[in-house]
Parts: structure tokens; C-alpha cells; sequence
């Protein structure tokens, strides 16, 4: 099983952990070209996010702005907001002077009117925040009725699996927290996860006033195996999938 690095940037304001801003350079080269954010996570987010040619579309956690390139290219409106003022840079180095970009915690408010948006994107981004009740309910508030919020999060199963192989007691029902180092660039930083179990996630979707559309463990990109032989080589060829994020497709009500 693959070990997986994560994509972008933090939705708490702990200056402890998770600084992406200290590690920008670094996690965005390693974005551009790993096998969990080029050839697994981006490519199932705009495969689920599908036709998005004139709508206005929320980046949330746009990090240095890959996937916000991508939708852009489909014909997309987007706005993209991101904790980290390292991460925004690199984004406007990518996206040019005039991409709508904006220094925005998730874990507060946000900037825009109720029904600005038509879909959100949200790419591993909630698993920094122990609570996601009132960020679930200020995407909700942004969204037009009908809107999408597409999510992807760490798969809790994954998560319970490498603890058990580490020799560790996992404690699936429970939402708790998890750190790890991450070396980027030359650059240690800590960084903090909250795990919670499936329906926890459920449960909370439904709590801000979404219903649950689709909820996928999508196959990686076909090129991947010849790309990456080492962290793909247990795949037998008949398998494209393995043990690594999670994906939902919510409706807004």
C-alpha cells in the first residue's frame, strides 16, 4: 500500500501546525507530480466534477492552484481561497495577477454573498478540522439551491488500516486527532488531522443541509502504474483502486 502525502493547505489557525506557508515551495512542486494529488485525487475531483463550462465555481483550500487551473481551462468562473498567504503566491505565480484569489480560514466565515456559487470544491481540506459543522454551514450558505459541493478527505478506513499495521489500536468510531511530520523542500513541518468514522461524515453533511449524491473510491489515473512501479507494484494488473481518499458529491438543499 502506498504511502500518501496530502494536497492542500490548513483550515486552522494553529501556528504550530500545519504551515504551509513555511513548506510552499516544496509541497507544490511535490503536488504538480505525486501519484496521490496528479494521478489520483485531482483527476477524481474533475472526473466527478464533470461539465463545469460557465459555472461559478468555489476553490476552497485552493493551495498553489492546480485544480483551480484545470476547472478554469474546462470554462469555469472560479474563486479560489486558501489559508496560507505562501500558498496564495504560488497560486497567483501560476494562475496570473488577475485570478480571484482571497486569504480565507475555513474555519470562519466567508467572504461572499449567500447563492454565489454553484459548486464548491473542497479538496482534502475538512480532515484538518475538528469541527465542521459551521464550515459545512457557510458552504452550505455560499451555494445556490441545487449547488455541489464536491469533497474529498482521507479514507477513515485507510487511516484505521495503517494504524493496525503500525501496531497501534485504532479507534474507528471515535472523531480524534493524529499528527505527523512531513518533510517538504527541505523543511519539516508538523502537521494535525482530525479522523472521524463514516458516518460521523455523513451525519454532518446531512446536519448542514446537504444530501449525498455519490460517494466514490475512484481508480487512478491509467498512466500511474508506469509512473509509479514501486508504490504500484503490489496492484495486481486486473486492480486500479487502493486504500486511500475518500469522495462525495452533495447536493445543496
Amino acid at each position: 500500500m502506498p504511502t500518501i502525502p496530502h494536497r492542500f493547505a490548513e483550515a486552522t489557525s494553529s501556528s504550530s501546525y500545519n504551515d504551509y506557508d513555511q513548506m510552499a515551495e516544496g509541497y507544490s512542486a511535490e503536488n504538480e507530480t505525486s501519484l496521490a494529488n496528479a494521478y489520483y485525487e485531482r483527476p477524481a475531483m474533475l472526473e466527478l466534477a464533470g461539465d463545469v463550462a460557465g459555472r461559478r465555481v468555489l476553490d476552497a483550500g485552493c493551495g498553489s492552484g492546480p485544480l483551480f487551473a484545470e476547472l478554469r481551462s474546462r470554462g469555469a468562473i472560479v474563486t479560489g481561497i486558501d489559508a496560507s498567504a505562501g500558498m496564495l503566491e504560488m497560486a497567483r505565480r501560476r494562475l496570473g495577477p488577475d485570478a480571484d484569489l482571497h486569504e480565507v480560514d475555513l474555519a470562519g466565515p466567508l467572504p461572499f454573498p449567500d447563492d454565489t456559487f454553484d459548486d464548491v470544491t473542497a479538496s482534502l481540506v475538512l480532515h484538518y478540522l475538528e469541527d465542521w459543522g459551521p464550515t459545512l454551514a457557510e458552504l452550505r450558505r455560499v451555494l445556490k439551491p441545487g449547488g455541489r459541493l464536491l469533497v474529498s478527505v482521507d479514507h477513515p478506513f485507510s487511516i484505521a488500516l495503517f494504524q493496525q499495521m503500525a501496531g497501534e489500536k485504532p479507534a474507528y468510531f471515535e472523531t480524534r486527532t493524529r499528527t505527523e511530520e512531513w518533510v517538504m523542500g527541505g523543511e519539516t513541518v508538523r502537521m494535525r488531522f482530525w479522523d472521524r468514522p463514516l458516518h460521523a461524515m455523513t451525519e454532518a453533511f446531512a446536519a448542514a443541509g446537504f444530501r449525498i449524491d455519490v460517494i466514490s473510491e475512484p481508480p487512478f489515473a491509467p498512466e500511474a502504474r508506469e509512473l509509479f512501479p514501486e508504490e504500484l507494484g503490489h496492484i495486481g494488473p486486473d486492480r486500479t483502486r487502493f486504500l486511500c481518499f475518500l469522495f462525495f458529491v452533495l447536493e445543496a438543499g
